[in-house]
């Protein structure tokens, strides 16, 4: 069992930046990948990056290309979402989440994550 608990978020003017972060515990390194999600009421939930735990490479929805990195510190059992310019339609509740997604279209899936945190507001103000 793994426990994901996030931190960061909150509201941030249109070109700004913040940062998320996702502390695990328990069975960390019984999953092979960790991603962020995020959902906005009325809609699924969206895959915005994922970073494989073994050898840190990773995935991005293209929207967020160039603007968000996630990163893992394998040690500490975290991994990051550095968010930069920031658009309004970037507000949504962010998920962290781990599991074994193995090809990329499972890899952006909800459906193959185990594990989730409780989701942190992200609230971008034009």
């Amino acid at each position: 069992q793994v426990q994901l608990v996030e931190s960061g978020g909150g509201l941030v003017q249109a070109g700004g930046s913040l940062r998320l972060s996702c502390a695990a515990s328990g069975g960390y390194f019984s999953v092979n990948a960790m991603a962020w999600f995020r959902q906005v009421p009325g809609k699924e939930r969206e895959f915005v990056a994922a970073i494989r735990r073994s050898d840190g490479s990773t995935l991005y929805k293209d929207s967020m290309k160039g603007r968000f990195t996630i990163s893992r510190d394998n040690p500490r059992n975290t991994v990051t979402l550095q968010m930069n310019s920031l658009k309004p339609e970037d507000t949504a509740v962010y998920y962290c989440t781990a599991g074994n997604p193995i090809t990329i279209s499972e890899i952006m899936s909800p459906q193959k994550y185990l594990y989730w945190g409780q989701g942190s507001q992200v609230t971008v103000s034009s």
